[in-house]
């Protein structure tokens, strides 16, 4: 990923998928940080970025996971916005400070707390019913050119059947 906006893209589908886990599992984040990284093993130019933010209220929203995480990519990428020169190859978010939905404090302006969660659940229904990814954010893309390239990846015999070697008398 040599562009904020391919970075973006990945971090979006980061942050959403952590927002999916986090409503799963009925807890809000207070803290998130983003991160993201070059290959320490190629001998090319190394970096390494990563912010933190405060989530006020606590959150599970998807809104407001990605508004945070991509705030977070804008203030720790150094470069121009077209092109840096780094060649990024792992991003990702964590979330810390993880609270059962029905603890975490409450906010002055829940409503609009309210509308977002109600959006994200219908993401959730949408993608559920549909398949995963049916429905995205647009800032997530749609050509996902920041995915891992599997082109020379080993079988997986261990965990899927299709892989299994058949042998034919």
């Amino acid at each position: 990923m040599t562009s904020l906006a391919v970075l973006q893209q990945a971090i979006t589908a980061h942050a959403t998928r952590a927002a999916e886990k986090l409503r799963s599992h009925g807890l809000v984040a207070a803290h998130m940080t983003v991160f993201f990284h070059t290959n320490p093993h190629n001998g090319s130019a190394r970096d390494s970025s990563s912010r933190t933010a405060r989530l006020s209220p606590p959150s599970n929203t998807t809104m407001a996971l990605v508004q945070t995480a991509l705030r977070c990519t804008d203030k720790a990428w150094k470069g121009n916005k077209e092109n840096n020169g780094f060649a990024y190859t792992k991003a990702g978010v964590m979330l810390d400070d993880l609270v059962p939905e029905e603890l975490a404090p409450v906010d002055l302006f829940a409503h609009e707390q309210a509308k977002s969660m109600k959006l994200s659940a219908a993401l959730d229904a949408v993608n559920d019913k549909w398949g995963k990814k049916t429905l995205i954010l647009a800032s997530e893309g749609f050509r996902r050119s920041f995915e891992t390239k599997a082109s020379m990846r080993s079988p997986r015999y261990t965990t899927r059947l299709a892989d299994l070697p058949v042998v034919r008398a």
